[in-house]
Parts: C-alpha cells; structure tokens; sequence
C-alpha cells in the first residue's frame, strides 16, 4: 500500500486532517456548549490537540521522512509505520474519551506514540552513527514529557499551572528554530543558484550561535517563569536577533516562489510571537492568547503547511514549485493567524475567532483534497 512506504504519507494527511476536525470540534464547545467526554477541560483539549496531536503527527512525518536522508538507511515502512500510525489514532480517540475510560489507559495509550516515535527515531541513528542527528530527538522527548504532564495536569495533579502545554510550545519552537535554520538558507540559496544569483544567503555563523544561545535559554525559563520581566526581556531581545537570523537568508528575493518564500514568512512569524510574548510581561496592551497565537496559529502553523506541502511535492516527484490550490493554503493559514491575534485584542468571543477558525480548517481541508493525490499514490517518474 502507497500509503504506509515513507512516514510522511500518513502523518502529513494524519495532520492536516485532525488540524481541521480538532478545531472544528473546539468551535462547537465554543460556541454551541458541545461536549465531549474528555477528562480535560475543553480548553485544556484543544491545546492538548493541537500540539499533541496535530504538531506530533507533522514531527512524526518529518523525521521519518527526514531520518532515511541523513543516515542512508532505508525509510520505515509497511507494518512498523502502521503501527506507529495506529497509536497516533489510538492517542486521539483516548483523549477525546478519557473520562470514560481509567486515567492511566488513557494516558498509556497517548503516550505510546511518542515513546514509540523516539525509539524508531534513535535506533536509526544510531545503527547509522549519525550522531549529529542524535541531539534532534531531544525535542521529542521533551513533548513526551510535556505530554505526560498534561495528563498530570487533568488528572491527580491540577496544580501544574499549564507548564506542560508550555514545555510542549517551547519544544516545538526549538525544533523550528534549528530545523528552520538548516533548510531555509539551504533551500533559498540553492533556488538562487539555479536562478544564477550571486548574492547568496549568509552561512551559518556567529549570529546563528547567538540567536539559538539566546532563544532557547529564554523560552524554557518562561515555560517556568511566565510572568517574570527578565524572562519577558530576555524573549525580546531573541526576538529581534532571530529577525536578524531570517534577515541574512534573502528572504525578499523568494517573492517569485511561494513555496521558498512561505518558509520565511513562518520563520518570521516565530520571531514575532516570541517579541510579543516578551512584551506581554511588560505592558497590558499584548494579551497572552495573542501572543500564543502568533507561534501556534502563525509560526507552528505556517510552517507546518510550508514543510508538508514542500516534502510532499518532492518527494512524491512533482514540480517544487507552489501551484494555486497551495498558495490558497498559504494565504488562508497567514489569515487564520493575523485575525487570531486580533480577536485577542477585542471580547473574548469575538467573531473574529470563528472567522479565523473557518480559515485555518479550509486551509487544512484543502490540503488533505489537494494533496491527496500525491500522498496515496507512487512517485511520479521523471520525465
């Protein structure tokens, strides 16, 4: 089955798919009172689904995928990656009824997955001695445990104060900030030789150090610190390094592909919402969920449907270039974003938050339609 030969097959369909039927779901808690028989709280849900069941689904498509890359063995597949696709299924139906079922299996069989994914992830490594693709698993177990504490959260210790969800945040943004860091330079400046363009992006230095050396120190101190000043000056200024970052990759020179261009945008995205996040310790006028949003909603987001729809296109064989059905894609999960954080500057229900919502589910609709085709079917051969 085509399906279930590379890991970005399923888990790339897996995660758009649930992108839109978990928020889907949250707007009818929202808006309509419609309950699901979860022992988390819905907001705790929605959350909780968002980055341990959309974003891992997405990390799991890109490591499997990515892993076979680094390390020259043969990809996973067949009933090793159905198994692993299962427990992600097994994950989601667990949380959304674990009232009714005993704490413990309902966090045993959410866990599963990522102590399964971490496991096939480092046992490839390491039989390849590809051990600078080693550090790349640290991320994911610090979801797992960010999972883990959630369940905590919900279950028999209601006084962790959401560190989990901030735990799982943090990591995700590690994870962009150094993958961002090999493929968007990489990939522009490879587009701009092909073009014959002489002004390439910088290489990988200093400000690169500096950068990851301050935004990865300041955002673990906030999932601890929320409300500290200094933890909140330190996420400005890895804010504004980061743009600087993104500055010397020539982003401005992308206009003409959007499947370049949109990774910067993501990038960019990340270096806001960690200014903003900074600034919301210091002045009342930036609320946390707006904050929040420009890292979910806009870099998370973003940059999940730049890498999905970019690794699907080559590695399926199609043209890497963005046709109109994917820079649809784009533009709706930008606008998602954008009237996301501006709902948060308005009342709590504004409707604001159901038109970003409608947004970000025809965004992920419209990918699971459009890149079906590729993702259930083989390569293309070359022409």
């Amino acid at each position: 089955m085509t399906l279930f030969t590379q890991g970005f097959r399923p888990f790339f369909l897996a995660a758009a798919s649930w992108a839109a039927i978990a928020l889907a779901l949250w707007m009818a808690m929202l808006y309509a009172g419609f309950p699901l028989p979860s022992r988390f709280a819905p907001i705790d849900w929605h959350i909780h689904e968002m980055l341990f069941g959309f974003v891992m689904a997405a990390v799991a498509g890109f490591l499997l995928t990515a892993i076979p890359n680094w390390t020259g063995r043969l990809p996973v597949k067949g009933m090793p990656l159905i198994l692993l696709a299962s427990w992600w299924l097994a994950g989601r139906v667990a949380c959304l009824i674990s009232a009714w079922l005993p704490f413990w299996l309902a966090a045993a069989a959410d866990l599963a997955f990522t102590g399964c994914l971490l496991a096939v992830a480092a046992r490839e490594i390491v039989a390849a001695k590809h051990w600078r693709g080693l550090p790349m698993t640290a991320p994911v177990a610090v979801l797992g445990a960010a999972n883990l504490l959630m369940h905590l959260e919900a279950g028999p210790f209601p006084d962790l104060s959401g560190l989990g969800w901030r735990l799982g945040l943090v990591a995700t943004l590690i994870l962009i900030s150094v993958i961002g860091g090999r493929i968007i330079p990489s990939f522009t400046r490879n587009w701009q030789m092909k073009r014959g363009d002489s002004d390439l992006p910088a290489t990988a230095g200093t400000v690169d150090k500096v950068a990851l050396g301050t935004l990865h120190p300041a955002m673990l101190a906030w999932a601890f610190l929320p409300e500290s000043r200094i933890v909140g000056a330190l996420l400005i200024a890895a804010g504004l390094i980061h743009f600087v970052r993104l500055a010397r990759w020539n982003g401005w020179r992308t206009c003409e592909e959007p499947l370049l261009l949109i990774l910067h945008v993501g990038y960019g995205w990340m270096a806001a919402g960690v200014i903003l996040l900074g600034l919301q310790d210091w002045t009342a006028a930036i609320s946390m969920p707006g904050a929040i949003h420009a890292l979910t909603a806009g870099s998370i987001g973003v940059m999940i449907a730049a890498v999905m729809t970019r690794a699907s296109r080559g590695h399926t064989g199609n043209p890497l270039t963005a046709d109109s059905w994917t820079v649809a894609i784009y533009a709706l999960v930008n606008i998602a974003a954008f009237l996301r954080i501006v709902a948060a500057l308005a009342l709590p229900h504004s409707p604001l938050i159901l038109l970003s919502a409608i947004a970000w589910i025809a965004a992920f609709c419209l990918f699971v339609v459009c890149y079906s085709p590729m993702l259930l079917r083989p390569r293309r051969r070359a022409e």
